[in-house]
Order: structure tokens, then C-alpha cells, then sequence
């Protein structure tokens, strides 16, 4: 008999940073460990659960960081991954790491942080570790970068089939999307989140889950989007909630939005994990702005919720949610806010669209076979001989 397979999950920002990178890790490691698998997580900072363990690193916002990422020629820091901020956190984790799997072997290393993963595997090619690193990835590298690795998880089929049209693609790779926990993320009431956040009982909430910045998520976009609709819709009552991590611009962003929606716009900062669900109970309609995405983790969230979702026409997004999504053109405001007011305004065809984003989530994306999909490739590695 096989000795069980023990099992790596890492973050260097986990503990201290909201982003789907952190989630996706945590989920993760408490899904393997629910089903009594042998996996340690490791994390950059916070309280651990009881199979994980917090590693030295240098966060990204701190200031050590800074210092050590100043210290070195701008060139000499790009090139060996010290460069202050995310560079370093990630560089600094790894040595940590590194040291963590030699004292505590696994045969599996799976993260999402593309550094930490490249240093590891790095690590393992020069023979200083037996760990076999796979690379779930989530954050737009490009391809000249993915084919450094062996053992690769794209988040979507579209994602796969685009390196490949590049000619970047190795028969090790995988498509395996993000899972959600549907029994955690359902459908339900949620009264006492608009009590909470002083929402008027007669106004429809949309929200929106996303780093609070312009580039990429164009939270600012919304902003400006929502403002319109209520000049064009002014019977229709609405409430924007803006949940989401900071970041550099956050604050100027909270300071527009609240001068264009007044009491119309929420924004909820680093809101707390565990108070997620609940927010999306509270919601009649979730929308995304940004055009392009890898696989977002607080998508799936929302549909699983049942939430109808607005999103940008584009083939991971519409992959996403399926019947459950409603696909228009989020760079264009005089496209964007008639499908928004289908929703809002058509209480029917709101509940219709709800349940086939859940039906879709639940098929889809559910923990249970997205778990087990990773174990196949789990166990596929570490066939493969290189």
C-alpha cells in the first residue's frame, strides 16, 4: 500500500491580505483537510488553523519591507525577485518555505503566487528539494513565464487553449477552475446585513466584490456607471455595495464614489471572510466590471448565492455562469445599464436568472469535484517522471 500523499498549500499573503489568491489557498487547505487528507498551509502572517503554520516573510506593506527592497540596485532587485512590495514578500516567504518543506517533506506544492512558485520549483530542479511545485494560475503571467513550469493549473479551458495557440503547452498541464462551498455560499435572507449598513428596506442592493481600484477591477467605472443609471432610472431605489481589499488608490476612489452616489454607495473595506455570504444574502444583483479575469473567486460566490451576475462578455467570465450570467459590454455605459435595469426592474426574470446561476454553480464548481479533480492531477504528478 502507497503511503498517503502529503500535501503543501501556500500563501505569502495569506493572514494579511483579502484577494482570491489568499481565499482560494485557505479554502484549499481546509477542504483537503476536512476530508483527512495529509496538507499543511502555510501562510505569510494571521492565526493559523491547526494544520497550518505562519512562515517569516516580508509583507508587502510593510515597512521593512521598503527597506530591504530599496537596498539593492533597481536591476540587480528585478532580476533575483527583490524588488520591494510583492516581489519581495513572495522571495522572502519562499526561503521560509523552503526550509519549512525540508523540515516537514510533502510530495506537493500547490500555490497560486507566481514567484514563490517559480523560487520552489527552481529549488527542486537544482536538487535542494524533492517537493514537485504546481502552479495554479491566477494572475495574467504571460506565457514566455508559464512554460518555466512542469506542472501548471490553468483556472479555465480558454486560458489552456490560448497558450497553446502560442505554442506554449506541455502535456503535464491542466484546466481545473476554482471551487466554491455551496452549502456556505446559498441562497437565503439576509435582513439584518441592510439593517446593518442602513439600506433602505424598498431598495434593491447591487453589489460588487473586488479590490478597490481603477486598473483591472474599474471600480471607478461603476461608480460612474451607477450614477448614470440613477439619472436615468431615478424610480428605481438602489443601493452600490462596494466590498473589497485596499489598495493604492482606495481611498481617492471611496472619496469620488461617495461625492457621485452620496447615500447610495456603501463601501466596505477588508471586509471580514467569514461575513461574505452573508453580503451576498443581503444583495439582489451582483455585477463585475472589469473585462478580463482569470477565474474570480467571489464570482463563483455570487452564483452560488444565487445572485444574478452582469459581467463583461468574455469567454471565462461567460464559462463562469453559464445561464446564470448576463453577458454585456462593461466599457460601454449606454450597453452596461439596460441590462442592469432587466434586472433590477423585472423581479421575474431577476429569480429566473438567480437560479441558473446557482444550478450552475452547483454543478459546475462545487468544492467536492473541483477536490477531487485535484487530486487526480495530485496523483498524475506524481506519476509523471521527468
Amino acid at each position: 500500500m502507497s503511503a498517503p500523499l502529503r500535501i503543501a498549500v501556500a500563501s505569502s499573503g495569506l493572514g494579511h491580505i483579502a484577494r482570491g489568491i489568499e481565499t482560494w489557498a485557505s479554502d484549499l487547505g481546509h477542504a483537503l483537510h476536512q476530508r483527512g487528507h495529509d496538507v499543511r498551509l502555510y501562510q505569510g502572517g494571521g492565526t493559523p488553523p491547526s494544520y497550518g503554520e505562519v512562515l517569516r516573510n516580508l509583507p508587502r506593506e510593510s515597512a521593512e519591507n521598503a527597506r530591504w527592497g530599496n537596498r539593492l540596485p533597481a536591476a540587480l532587485a528585478w532580476r533575483i525577485g527583490a524588488t520591494a512590495g510583492y516581489a519581495l514578500e513572495q522571495s522572502s516567504f519562499a526561503w521560509s518555505l523552503a526550509k519549512a518543506l525540508r523540515r516537514r517533506p510533502a510530495d506537493i506544492l500547490h500555490v497560486q503566487d507566481p514567484l514563490l512558485a517559480l523560487r520552489l520549483d527552481q529549488l527542486r530542479r537544482a536538487g535542494l528539494l524533492q517537493t514537485r511545485t504546481i502552479l495554479a494560475h491566477g494572475t495574467e503571467e504571460p506565457p514566455s513565464f508559464l512554460s518555466r513550469f512542469r506542472y501548471l493549473q490553468h483556472l479555465s479551458p480558454t486560458q489552456l487553449e490560448r497558450c497553446r495557440a502560442e505554442g506554449v503547452w506541455r502535456p503535464t498541464w491542466t484546466a481545473i477552475g476554482n471551487f466554491v462551498d455551496c452549502d456556505r455560499f446559498h441562497p437565503g435572507a439576509a435582513a439584518g446585513v441592510r439593517t446593518a449598513l442602513g439600506i433602505p428596506a424598498n431598495a434593491q442592493v447591487v453589489l460588487t466584490l473586488a479590490a478597490i481600484k481603477r486598473p483591472h477591477k474599474r471600480i471607478d467605472w461603476l461608480l460612474s456607471a451607477m450614477a448614470a443609471y440613477r439619472a436615468r432610472h431615478p424610480e428605481v431605489p438602489f443601493v452600490l455595495v462596494v466590498a473589497g481589499g485596499r489598495e493604492a488608490d482606495t481611498d481617492e476612489i471611496i472619496r469620488e464614489g461617495t461625492a457621485l452616489l452620496g447615500d447610495q454607495v456603501r463601501f466596505l473595506v477588508r471586509h471580514p471572510r467569514a461575513e461574505i455570504a452573508d453580503l451576498c444574502r443581503a444583495a439582489d444583483v451582483f455585477v463585475l466590471a472589469s473585462l478580463f479575469e482569470m477565474m474570480p473567486i467571489a464570482l463563483l460566490e455570487a452564483a452560488a448565492t444565487g445572485l444574478p451576475c452582469l459581467i463583461h462578455d468574455e469567454a471565462t467570465l461567460r464559462w463562469m455562469t453559464g445561464a446564470g450570467g448576463v453577458p454585456t459590454r462593461m466599457d460601454d455605459v449606454d450597453a452596461m445599464l439596460p441590462a442592469l435595469h432587466g434586472l433590477l426592474a423585472d423581479p421575474v426574470a431577476r429569480a429566473t436568472v438567480a437560479a441558473a446561476a446557482r444550478a450552475h454553480a452547483v454543478a459546475e464548481f462545487s468544492e467536492e469535484s473541483i477536490v477531487q479533480r485535484y487530486l487526480a492531477y495530485y496523483a498524475a504528478v506524481m506519476a509523471d517522471r521527468p
